[in-house]
């Protein structure tokens, strides 16, 4: 049984050091919820930063039901 995998794609506002993760649906939701921007962690220079999850993973932003309108 395969589920589909969503690409998340982030980089460092203070490094430029980029990170890819490929995560399920449910496993998306156990890491950040359904929120619009999420936390990450540098694994080159360890600052944490937000983005915003419609450009770290516009599929999953439009399949979960992100809106910009709150």
């Amino acid at each position: 049984m395969s589920s589909k995998r969503y690409k998340l794609t982030t980089s460092c506002p203070q490094c430029g050091c980029s990170a890819v993760s490929h995560l399920s649906a449910q496993e998306i939701k156990e890491r950040y919820g359904d929120v619009p921007n999420v936390e990450v962690e540098c694994s080159e220079c360890m600052i944490k930063y937000e983005t915003a999850m419609k450009t770290a993973c516009p599929e999953w932003d439009k399949e979960c039901g992100i809106k910009d309108d709150v």
